[in-house]
């Protein structure tokens, strides 16, 4: 059972990687290219778009972290799955707290300063989410 979790989670995750970084580098700095007057409703497509794709992503991912750690085998050093599921945390207050509230702000408009805090504090989750696909990448080696 832990191993198919383990794989579940993997994917989630990579996914979330993958997209990340296409988020990071050429989503978010694209946003200062959209034109003023097209700014807030091109916003509140992307809010809503990016919820239905990343949303059940990052539910899975919490859910088969917490699941994970039910299932952690005395195999495999315990840190690393409470790690995991600290890195998890780690992006989701960086989303509730930094990231939707600067989404929000834009909402109303472009905002250079916003724009700029968005792409720079996003690298918190681009980073955080690239350490927990390497130590799932890692436990899964150790696991297979």
């Amino acid at each position: 059972m832990f191993k198919s979790v383990l794989i579940l989670h993997f994917a989630a995750t990579w996914f979330l990687v993958g997209l990340i970084w296409m988020v990071q580098v050429v989503h978010y700095p694209l946003f200062a290219k959209v034109g003023t007057a097209e700014f807030a409703s091109y916003e509140a497509a992307h809010a809503n778009l990016i919820t239905l794709v990343v949303g059940p992503l990052m539910l899975l991912e919490l859910l088969t972290a917490v699941v994970l750690l039910t299932l952690w085998p005395s195999s495999q050093p315990g840190w690393m799955g409470w790690l995991g599921l600290a890195l998890v945390g780690v992006i989701w207050l960086t989303t509730m707290l930094v990231s939707v509230p600067l989404h929000a702000k834009l909402s109303a408009g472009f905002d250079a300063q916003a724009h700029a805090l968005l792409v720079g504090s996003n690298w918190i989750r681009t980073l955080t989410w690239t350490a927990r696909g390497l130590l799932l990448g890692w436990v899964l080696y150790r696991t297979i």
